[in-house]
């Protein structure tokens, strides 16, 4: 099966608080979202790549060489509007869309490669990571209940997807609803979704001090 990954990285990053978007700071003399593309050009069930990019930044990566063709495209005002622009890019022949956040660069082409090949089995696969920390609900000023943690994940990219099932995701969706992942529009269908344990070096940069643990990964990644 012909294998696209969407890598997304059209965020500002506002809760990074820099002039530069996360995904565009360097870990080990690289960009953030380099670091990602390279893994899945490194991963063979990928044939080829869209990276979603703002506007602005589409130089950045225009000179980038990689042996599998490698289309940007511009993105949205939202994750949903930038994911459905990388869709669109997708070509036609294509059966399988996986869709990865340019801010995780430490994702393992053995993570790709699993969450892929479950994807080809059941049509849809999120990657995720155990919960360590015990979960409290609220209500009001009142912590209200404890859920059980052992029946928990930490969904993680890349999500994978039989195309048709992505794309009838999105078809009617409000893509500028707040969604946060793909396997969400993926629910709503009743479409059923395969889970892959994925790792806990598969960290997403979100906070400054991420970028202190991420070039710590890095000296042994």
């Amino acid at each position: 099966m012909k294998t696209t990954a969407i890598i997304v990285g059209a965020g500002t990053g506002s809760r990074f608080q820099s002039k530069t978007p996360k995904q565009f700071l360097e870990i080990a003399g690289k960009p953030v979202i380099v670091h990602a593309i390279e893994r899945f050009g490194s991963a063979p069930s990928v044939d080829t790549l869209v990276v979603v990019v703002a506007s602005e930044h589409v130089t950045r990566l225009a000179g980038m060489h990689l042996s599998k063709p490698v289309r940007i495209v511009t993105g949205g005002a939202t994750r949903a509007e930038s994911v459905s622009n990388g869709l669109a890019a997708v070509e036609n022949d294509v059966e399988i869309v996986a869709v990865h956040d340019g801010a995780r660069p430490f994702v393992s082409v053995d993570e790709i490669e699993r969450t892929i090949a479950k994807a080809k089995e059941f049509g849809a696969a999120c990657l995720v990571a155990s919960v360590t920390d015990t979960i409290k609900t609220i209500q009001g000023d009142e912590i209200s209940g404890t859920l059980d943690r052992y029946k928990l994940r930490r969904a993680l990219t890349p999500q994978a997807f039989k195309t048709e099932v992505l794309k009838r995701g999105f078809e009617g969706a409000d893509l500028a609803e707040y969604v946060t992942d793909e396997c969400y529009l993926v629910e709503k269908l009743g479409h059923p979704i395969a889970f892959v344990e994925g790792s806990a070096w598969n960290i997403k940069i979100t906070h400054p001090e991420d970028l202190v643990l991420a070039e710590a990964i890095a000296k042994t990644f």
